[in-house]
């Protein structure tokens, strides 16, 4: 997308964004704090320091400014569009400072274009076997009803943007290739 659309984009994007975090501000996976099961495991670095969380498209506007209690560097990744961002923090955060991938981890937002509106179902996010307990503990069973499907809304408010739709489409197209190789 040519610079002058992205940028007059980015407002229409950023609600999109806003909406979708606030349906999962104060919901998660369980009705207890699931990290108390793998000492925060989703939330702690790496060997290499640098997991992080990938942003979507224009999230990182969202973290411009310095966030009291929320150390955090922004570093460039490609990997959902380019141009893309990818937030690596200290494992501490004040939770309405969350990015979106983090709000729905365990699980990721699988994309159902196959008719005029598109759908969203939430599924399990292969990256998350690593880390999180409750994918062998009964998966989406395992978790709360209304967090499921809070994330399948906010897929479906953010397929409404174009450039999300298609960095939704990409992480998915990676996400599938990833599991045949």
């Amino acid at each position: 997308m040519c610079i002058v659309l992205t940028a007059l984009n980015a407002p229409f994007a950023l609600r999109r964004l806003k909406a979708a975090r606030a349906l999962l501000s104060d919901l998660t996976p369980l009705k207890s704090d699931c990290g108390r099961l793998c000492e925060g495991a989703c939330c702690q670095p790496d060997e290499t320091g640098l997991n992080g969380m990938l942003l979507y498209p224009h999230e990182e506007k969202l973290y411009r400014k310095t966030i009291e209690g929320f150390a955090f560097t922004l570093l460039d990744d490609d990997g959902l569009y380019k141009g893309g961002k990818r937030l690596v923090c200290e494992g501490v955060c004040p939770r309405e400072h969350r990015p979106l991938a983090c709000r729905i981890f365990p699980l990721r937002m699988r994309v159902n274009a196959t008719d005029d509106s598109p759908s969203v179902t939430a599924e399990l996010d292969p990256r998350a076997w690593a880390v999180c307990p409750l994918l062998e503990e009964g998966g989406l069973r395992a978790m709360r009803s209304d967090f499921i499907k809070a994330v399948e809304t906010a897929g479906e408010i953010l397929c409404a943007n174009t450039e999300i739709f298609a960095a939704l489409l990409n992480e998915q197209r990676a996400l599938d290739e990833a599991r045949h190789l």
